[in-house]
């Protein structure tokens, strides 16, 4: 038996039971156990509130707060392959352009060319990418325009690696963090994986986004500033102490400089390190001077640190960006005309009448006045009157004088020259076109309010004009003072002054806001003369000022270049309030409230019967939500409960826990509750820095639920919400991939049922994916309707209108998506292509379609013969000869009366067949023959009515000046 019998060691006895221990640092034989576990309730609370768990002092506290065993080591290496599998898997495909590629794609073209751009996010992440396809010899020629357009010459790969390193990176931080905040291995493995399985962040980090950067740099600024905690804790000023702050700024820095929301990022630790700083302020035992190196050093490192590394990526964006480009619209004058190419010249300063010059309009990144021989679709029909962003000779205006008193005598100069002074009445006359710039009573094409009136180009070479042509000059002394130019106050001074044109007869001020018009205007901006105008939208400046009697040696102006705070102070004012006007809708944005419940994703990219549809992993999301619900109703319990006096925070579990769940639910609120005080476009990849918070406090709600569990079941638990993630990671991984699914698998996936990914977009059954190239998806007739509503933008709907008669199979429910992300890029409005305001031919119109002029005659043309009319004011003149008019005329007539002919009396009976007319069809009949008879009878009272306004118009004298201009150019064919 004693073969099969081993004695047991006798236990250790504890230690002072017969067999002392040697006494721990800094005790005595007398007092053998740290002072710490003396301590009053009151001094374990303060304890535990520092993190101190009971029987760990300061002496041996890990500096840093990590405490990584190399076991932990591999597995942070085995986290990091998983995620790289995970992330870079089919990472090639599609080869096409998926979603915000188009706009972030297309910015990385514009660095590899120095062409300037505008963005409403800040340049570190797109610098990042942009460096990527530089080292593969990207040449920035592809043009990023339309989702699904395949790539060619792009190391679109590499460029879409960055985002996913990037996402590689966030998972060992998650890892990390936690680890740092004390929680178990168990638990930061748990929300490593959960980061890794995340089908949301896996999605965005596969592609030419901004997001995944934003997210690893959010992850980053909490790792560094939880380490910094820890070491602060354990001792300050150290010069790893220093390392880890200064981490952290630099981490708050390159956050905001991928997205702004990188600021919720910044109040989160700025909340943080308030709450320590009156922790010390409050504290007796800290001298003032202590305090104030304290305060110092988190001013220095978590302020200024972050703003010059903000400002840095500025001066590189703005040192790329050398060579002028499609963003240089949304910028001023002087901004503008630092860029190579927007040079100017230096240009008179003095501006007199018969100078020639250009006008800049002072508010919507001053645009220049501008015509071009295009007319207005409707209203006058006259030519078009807009503001351009771009220099061209249709900038060009002539200024006449219209006041039949001579100016005074101050405004004349030396060379006999007159000056432009207040209350001059004067003419401006478009140069190329030879037409006057006209408004009149006339709503204007767009903006079609009574208040305003359409502003347009009106007359003929050798005509004078009319008194519609007159406006008078109000210079804006508030705004036109300038110490260099004493004179910019007193009379019109290139560059210097600014001021109004206000119109002659119908009171109202030349006008522009960022209203912009349809294709037929080239989407350029829109020009109104305004009864009610707001000052800033009617304010102009003349930019360069031409005179042949000035001598050369005239003074000269020219704008004073802005330096680089100028410039960056500008380009944060232009993004602040484009960021604030993106109010479109979108087919697939979304609101704050839908987020938490992953109601419904966003459609990326959909072709060959595949589709990438971004949408989070279920689990994982409403896991995340439900702790964040758990944890304000157990706080709010825990806070009653003290009111009742329960003593619950000596607790030294409760206190730390309280502080790690309320530090991460802070983060996750200080992400996700200013969203609902936004009226800009939103979308869910929005909720991607609050959900990453949002993870971490799951799991360290995990943390305390099983604390008090053996480590093996806690792993268990935690293996089965692994596999659970996985399982439901690989339910949407077809949308995450754009690998192929059946339509089968694809609705038994619609858990929610707001989720709109299309299943109809997929094959019925895997092997026909294999069987070559699938058949294309049936054509959808794709209607959109658009609906306005207040203090929103358009609301545009795409409706597929499909056939309900065939099978289901046979229907397409496709979601169709009109371009890309608008909201995302509101600069993307402006023109792609360069419009040069040319001699663009206007489209022909029908023969049977009248032409309307300003006297509101309609004109019929004749043997299919252009009519070409020039539309002067109220009156017109026709280019042909009077016989030509003579001819319309009788044109005109036969048409009236064929529109004047009625209905025939009576029923028809057809050769041989006797007429079956049924019951009550013969009182039907008639009804219709009586109203056929009212409405010719009304047609025939309206054409009386315009010949008797052609006749005798309301600007009779308007007419009579046109009659006598006829027949001085063409007094052969007069009357």
């Amino acid at each position: 038996m004693s073969g099969n019998f081993r004695a047991r060691r006798p236990a250790s006895p504890p230690p002072g039971a017969g067999y002392p221990s040697p006494p721990a640092p800094g005790t005595s034989t007398r007092f053998p156990h740290p002072r710490q576990d003396h301590l009053d309730a009151d001094a374990r609370r303060e304890a535990a509130s520092k993190g101190y768990a009971p029987g760990r002092t300061k002496s041996n506290f890990p500096p840093g707060g990590l405490n990584i065993t190399s076991g932990e080591v591999k597995l942070l290496l085995g986290l990091v392959l998983v995620a790289a599998a995970v992330r870079l898997y089919r990472i090639s495909k599609p080869n096409s352009v998926v979603f915000d590629e188009v706009h972030f794609g297309k910015f990385a073209s514009r660095y590899i060319k120095t062409q300037y751009f505008v963005d409403v996010h800040p340049p570190l992440a797109k610098l990042l990418i942009t460096f990527a396809a530089f080292l593969f010899g990207y040449d920035g020629h592809f043009d990023f325009k339309d989702i699904g357009k395949v790539y060619e010459n792009v190391p679109y790969v590499a460029m879409r690696m960055v985002p996913a390193i990037l996402g590689i990176a966030t998972v060992p931080i998650s890892y990390l963090t936690l680890r740092a905040l004390d929680c178990r291995a168990t638990t930061s493995l748990l929300a490593a994986l959960f980061i890794t399985f995340e089908n949301g962040l896996v999605t965005q980090s596969r592609h030419i986004l901004l997001d995944s950067p934003l997210i690893f740099f959010t992850s980053l600024s909490v790792f560094s500033w939880v380490g910094f905690c820890n070491e602060d804790k354990h001792k300050p000023f150290t010069d790893s102490w220093w390392i880890w702050l200064v981490l952290s700024g630099l981490s708050l820095g390159a956050v905001v400089s991928c997205k702004w929301v990188g600021l919720f990022t910044i109040a989160t630790i700025g909340l943080n390190t308030i709450y320590q700083l009156w922790i010390l302020i409050t504290d007796i035992r800290v001298p003032p001077k202590l305090f104030l190196r304290h305060f110092t050093a988190r001013a220095l490192c978590l302020i200024v640190i972050p703003i010059l590394f903000y400002m840095a990526m500025f001066q590189i964006h703005f040192l790329i960006l050398a060579s002028s480009g499609e963003g240089d619209g949304f910028m001023s004058s002087e901004f503008q005309h630092t860029l190579s190419g927007r040079g100017m010249h230096d240009t008179f300063a003095d501006i007199a009448l018969g100078s020639e010059v250009t006008i800049r309009h002072v508010n919507t990144q001053g645009g220049y006045l501008h015509s071009h021989p295009s007319i207005y679709p409707g209203g006058s029909k006259q030519q078009q009157i807009t503001l351009y962003p771009h220099r061209d000779h249709n900038n060009e205006w002539r200024i006449i004088n219209a006041t039949d008193i001579d100016p005074p005598i101050i405004s004349e100069s030396p060379n006999g020259l007159r000056y432009i002074t207040p209350g001059l009445r004067i003419k401006l006359l478009h140069i190329a076109t030879e037409k006057m710039l006209h408004s009149h009573d006339v709503r204007p094409p767009v903006s079609e309010v009574d208040f305003q009136n359409e502003v347009s180009g009106y007359g003929a070479p050798g005509f004078q004009g009319d008194a519609n042509d007159d406006w008078i000059v109000e210079i804006d002394e508030i705004t036109s003072r300038d110490r260099r130019d004493r004179e910019a106050t007193k009379r019109l001074r290139t560059l210097r002054t600014k001021f109004r044109l206000r119109h002659a007869l119908q009171g109202c001020y030349l006008f522009s806001h960022k209203v912009k018009l349809p294709e037929w205007g080239f989407e350029q901006q829109e020009v109104t003369c305004n009864k009610n105008a707001v000052k800033a939208n009617s304010l102009w400046f003349v930019e360069t000022s031409i005179h042949s009697d000035l001598p050369t040696d005239a003074p000269k102006v020219n704008y004073r270049l802005p330096g680089f705070l100028a410039k960056f102070l500008e380009l944060q004012r232009v993004m602040w309030t484009t960021n604030a006007g993106l109010t479109d809708r979108h087919l697939f944005d979304s609101r704050p409230d839908s987020w938490p419940r992953l109601r419904r994703g966003i459609n990326f990219w959909v072709k060959d019967h595949r589709q990438i549809y971004l949408i989070g992993n279920p689990m994982v999301w409403w896991l995340s939500t439900i702790s964040i619900v758990a944890y304000m109703a157990v706080r709010g319990l825990l806070i009653l409960r003290e009111k009742r006096g329960f003593k619950d925070f000596n607790n030294t579990a409760i206190v730390k826990y309280d502080s790690l769940c309320g530090f991460l639910f802070v983060g996750w609120a200080l992400h996700y509750g200013p969203f609902w005080i936004m009226g800009r476009q939103l979308f869910l990849h929005h909720y991607f820095p609050a959900l990453y918070f949002g993870i971490l406090l799951c799991c360290a709600v995990f943390d305390f639920l099983t604390s008090s569990l053996r480590p093996r079941i806690r792993l268990q638990i935690a293996a089965v919400l692994i596999v659970l993630a996985i399982w439901n990671f690989s339910k949407f991984s077809p949308l995450a991939y754009g690998t192929p699914w059946t339509k089968s698998h694809c609705e038994a996936a619609k858990w929610g049922k707001h989720w709109d990914f299309s299943c109809n977009d997929f094959l019925d059954d895997y092997s026909q994916y294999n069987s070559g190239p699938a058949p294309p998806t049936p054509a959808v007739k794709v209607v959109q309707t658009t609906m306005s509503e207040r203090y929103r933008g358009n609301v545009v709907e795409n409706k597929a209108a499909a056939n309900k008669k065939g099978n289901s199979q046979d229907e397409n429910t496709s979601i169709y998506i009109p371009k890309a992300e608008p909201g995302r890029d509101i600069f993307a409005e402006a023109p792609v292509k360069d419009i040069r305001s040319q001699n663009i031919p206007q489209p022909p119109k029908a023969p049977e379609e009248e032409r309307l002029v300003s006297s509101a005659t309609p004109e019929a043309p004749k043997d299919n013969k252009v009519v070409v009319e020039e539309i002067m004011g109220e009156g017109k003149y026709i280019g042909q000869t009077a016989k030509d008019d003579k001819a319309n005329v009788n044109v005109e007539k036969e048409a009236e009366t064929a529109q004047i002919s009625t209905a025939p009396a009576g029923p028809v009976d057809s050769e041989g067949v006797d007429p079956v007319i049924p019951p009550g069809a013969k009182e039907a009949k008639d009804e219709r023959i009586r109203q056929a008879k009212e409405e010719g009878q009304k047609l025939a009272k309206e054409k009386a009515e315009e010949k008797a306004n052609k006749q005798a118009g309301p600007l009779g004298e308007a007419d009579a000046a046109v009659d006598k201009v006829a027949k001085e150019l063409y007094p052969e064919d007069a009357d």
